[in-house]
């Protein structure tokens, strides 16, 4: 489970998250959903250690983990697929796999793992060779999550994975959020589509101006009307 618990955080002055409280159960897909500088990416990075909350806790699987490092909080299972996919462009698709993996001592283990991967994603590795800037966006996107399955992580954060994507290509990326929820990974969604994230997602937020205000199953979010239509548009 990964629990916030009054978390705040501030960039100078300004709040961009404001005493949020919100737990996701474990083995899951959910969502945070809002519109753009809701502070939905805000939530993952500090998740992920990148920014410091000013106030509150962050549980996972009953740890609190809001002083950890970044490191230490990809030890204790969290992976990263931030926003804009920040694959390494001058390095093959085999070695952005590879670096997933850093910190893992089981070599056996993470070449099964890496071989599963280019099995999930035969794009991948038909382009194994070739340089991450070559790819298009939904190659690059596959290779950013394919990359953080490579930490072996319990907990997926993945921010914004359907963005500027093609529609095929969003469906595509709707399966891969689902397989990897079917090995038993936790999967924690930022998302503007909101359709297409409370479509996947047992459980949903709605973050607005850096507060929650709502939060519950998502199938019946789809039919709250705030939701339809402030944020899916019908």
């Amino acid at each position: 489970m990964i629990e916030l618990r009054n978390l705040s955080v501030h960039y100078g002055r300004a709040i961009a998250v404001n005493d949020v409280s919100l737990s996701f159960p474990s083995g899951t897909v959910n969502c945070i959903i809002g519109s753009n500088g809701a502070g939905k990416s805000t939530i993952l990075r500090t998740i992920s250690g990148l920014v410091r909350p000013s106030s509150g806790q962050i549980v996972f699987e009953g740890e609190p983990i809001q002083n950890l490092t970044p490191k230490q909080i990809v030890e204790r299972g969290i992976a990263h697929v931030p926003e804009g996919r920040h694959v390494f462009p001058e390095l093959t698709v085999e070695e952005n796999l590879k670096i997933g993996a850093y910190l893992r001592a089981d070599a056996a283990a993470v070449k099964r793992d890496f071989d599963a991967i280019c099995g999930a994603f035969p794009r991948l590795a038909e382009r194994r060779k070739q340089f991450a800037n070559t790819l298009s966006g939904g190659e690059q996107q596959m290779l950013a999550i394919g990359r953080a399955i490579m930490a072996a992580p319990r907990l997926v954060l993945m921010d914004e994975p359907s963005m500027g994507l093609s529609p095929v290509m969003v469906a595509t990326m709707g399966d891969i959020i689902r397989s990897i929820n079917a090995e038993g990974r936790s999967v924690l969604l930022v998302e503007q589509n909101a359709n297409v994230a409370l479509s996947l997602s047992e459980d949903a937020a709605v973050l607005e101006q850096g507060r929650i205000s709502l939060a519950g199953k998502a199938a019946l979010m789809k039919d709250d009307e705030h939701v339809r239509v402030a944020y899916i548009g019908v």
